[in-house]
C-alpha cells in the first residue's frame, strides 16, 4: 500500500487542525508547517467549546499539556529524532494510571487516588511523542456498556443525545467523534473499545492480549486470568491509519507484563486473494436489518477490494460466550462484585445483579476449570478456521446502537443485551483481535461491522478494515 504524506499547507487553509487525524498532525509537525502547541491549542479550544454539554472529558490538563507540547516543539527544532506521534494530542481513560493524577475510574471514592507510577501503556505513547491532553469518562469500575457514573456525570454520544456513546470507553469514543482529540485511549475486556467505536462511528482496534503491555500500578499486583488474558488496551480513532500508527506506538516491551509477546506488528503476506468468512448467523439470535444491510455492504466492498467472501460460521460462538460469562462472572464475584456493591453507584450495582442474574446459578469450582478447557478447545478449532478464513467480517453488536437506561430496564432487557452482544464478548473471551470499523449512518445512529483475525495478525484485520473505509465515506459528527 502506498502511503502518501498530508499536505499540511493546504489543511491549514480549509479547516481547523482539531479536525486533522492524527497522522496529518505528526506529519505537520515533522515538517514544521505546525507546531505541536498549535495542535494542542486547537484541541484544547475544542474541548473547552464541547465538552461542557458532551461530557467526554473528566479532567483536561491544560497546563500540562501546553508545556509537553513546548518541549516537544523545542526537541524538534533542536533536530532530535521524532517519535510516530511526536506533539499529537491523545487522551487517556480515566481506569489506568498517570503519573500525578487521580486514577478515578468513574467511583467517587476513588476521586483522590493519586497514581504514583505510568502504566505501560501511558509511557509508551508518552515515549512516541504523544502528547496527553486529558483523561475521558467511563462507568463507575468500568463496568457497563453505557457510560455515566456518579462522579463525573453522563457522556453524551456526539450524534446522539439519547444513545449510549458506549462503554466502558465511551467518553473516549466521544472524545474523538467529537474532534476533541485524534486518538483516544481505551481498554477492552467485552467490547469496551469496539462498543464505543462502533457507537460513536469510530474505528476501534481490540488487540490480541499479549500485543500492548497491560498494568495498573494503583491496582496493586493480583491480577486475575481474565485481566490478563481477556482485557487489552487499545486506540481508537477516526481512521484505521491512526490506528496503525497508534498500536505501533502502544504495543512497545514493558517489563511489568509478563505476558508480553514481542510479536511483529506485520505478519506473512497472503499468495493469492484472501478468504474472508460472512458470519451472519448466531443460532437464532435476531440480527437487526440495518446491521445485516452493513454486513452485505462491506461484503461487496471487501469483494470489489479483491477479497473473496463466503459466508461461513466459525464453531461455538455462544459456546464461547459462555466460556466468557463463566470465567469473568466468577472472578468478578471473588474480588471486583464485592468492590462495586459498596463503593459502585446504582448504576454499576443493578448491571451486575442483571448479568448475575442471566447465569441463572452460582458457578462450581468444576464449572470454572471446564471453562478453561472448553476454550482451549474451541481456541485450536479456530485457528485451523483461521488457516481456511484468515479474516472473519461479522457484526461489533447485532443491534443498533442502545439507548441510555436499557441495561437497567431488568433482567431480560440485560439478558438480552448480553446476546446482542456476543460477538464482541466471544473475541475476547478467545483472545483474537477485533477492529470495529463504521459503514456509515441510519439517520443519526452510526452503524458498522467487526473484522476479526487470527492471534496476532492485527495487521489483516487493519488492512481489511481499510479496504471497508475507502468505500464507506463515513461523515464525522464534527460540523
Amino acid at each position: 500500500m502506498e502511503i502518501t504524506r498530508f499536505n499540511s499547507e493546504m489543511a491549514t487553509e480549509s479547516r481547523d487542525i482539531w479536525q486533522w487525524d492524527a497522522w496529518q498532525i505528526a506529519d505537520a509537525i515533522a515538517d514544521g508547517t505546525i507546531s505541536s502547541r498549535e495542535a494542542v491549542t486547537s484541541c484544547l479550544q475544542r474541548i473547552e467549546a464541547s465538552n461542557p454539554r458532551i461530557n467526554a472529558f473528566s479532567h483536561v490538563n491544560t497546563e500540562s499539556a501546553l508545556h509537553a507540547a513546548d518541549t516537544a516543539d523545542a526537541a524538534r527544532a533542536s533536530g532530535q529524532k521524532l517519535g510516530p506521534l511526536h506533539g499529537v494530542p491523545v487522551s487517556i481513560k480515566c481506569n489506568i494510571d498517570v503519573l500525578g493524577e487521580p486514577t478515578t475510574n468513574g467511583v467517587v471514592a476513588r476521586r483522590d487516588d493519586v497514581a504514583r507510577a505510568h502504566s505501560p501503556v501511558v509511557s509508551n505513547l508518552l515515549n512516541s511523542g504523544a502528547v496527553i491532553v486529558g483523561r475521558t469518562n467511563a462507568p463507575a469500575f468500568s463496568f457497563r456498556w453505557f457510560t455515566e457514573n456518579d462522579l463525573h456525570g453522563r457522556t453524551l454520544n456526539p450524534w446522539n443525545d439519547e444513545l449510549t456513546p458506549g462503554g466502558s470507553s465511551g467518553g473516549a469514543g466521544a472524545a474523538v467523534a467529537a474532534g476533541m482529540c485524534p486518538i483516544a485511549h481505551g481498554n477492552d475486556i467485552a467490547g469496551s473499545i469496539r462498543y464505543p467505536a462502533y457507537a460513536c462511528g469510530l474505528a476501534g482496534l481490540r488487540p490480541t492480549a499479549g500485543r500492548i503491555p497491560s498494568f495498573t500500578p494503583s491496582g496493586g499486583d493480583v491480577r486475575t486470568f481474565s485481566s490478563q488474558h481477556f482485557a487489552v488496551q487499545g486506540p481508537i480513532a477516526r481512521s484505521v491509519r491512526d490506528l496503525r500508527i497508534s498500536l505501533a506506538a502502544m504495543s512497545t516491551r514493558d517489563v511489568r507484563d509478563p505476558d508480553w509477546i514481542p510479536a511483529q506488528l506485520t505478519g506473512d503476506i497472503a499468495k493469492g486473494p484472501i478468504k474472508v468468512a460472512l458470519v451472519d448467523d448466531f443460532d437464532g439470535l435476531p440480527l437487526a436489518p440495518e446491521v445485516r444491510a452493513a454486513l452485505e455492504r462491506a461484503a461487496q466492498w471487501l469483494s470489489e477490494e479483491g477479497y473473496i467472501v463466503e459466508r461461513k460460521t466459525p464453531p461455538g460462538l455462544k459456546e464461547a460466550l459462555d466460556v466468557w460469562m463463566t470465567i469473568a462472572m466468577t472472578e468478578l464475584g471473588l474480588g471486583y462484585a464485592p468492590l462495586i456493591e459498596q463503593y459502585g453507584d446504582d448504576g454499576a450495582r443493578e448491571a451486575v445483579r442483571a448479568m448475575y442474574a442471566r447465569s441463572g446459578k452460582s458457578t462450581t469450582l468444576e464449572d470454572y476449570i471446564r471453562a478453561f478447557a472448553k476454550r482451549d478447545g474451541l481456541r485450536r478449532q479456530w485457528n485451523a478456521f483461521f488457516e481456511q478464513y484468515p479474516v472473519m467480517l461479522m457484526p461489533t453488536s447485532l443491534q443498533l446502537p442502545f439507548k441510555y437506561g436499557l441495561d437497567l430496564a431488568g433482567d431480560k432487557a440485560m439478558s438480552d443485551i448480553m446476546d446482542e452482544q456476543l460477538p464482541m464478548m466471544a473475541i475476547a473471551a478467545l483472545n483474537y483481535p477485533g477492529l470495529s470499523v463504521p459503514t456509515g449512518l441510519h439517520g443519526d445512529v452510526p452503524v458498522g461491522v467487526q473484522i476479526v483475525a487470527g492471534a496476532f495478525r492485527e495487521d489483516l484485520c487493519l488492512s481489511a478494515g481499510e479496504s471497508i473505509e475507502r468505500h464507506a465515506c463515513m461523515p464525522r459528527a464534527f460540523g
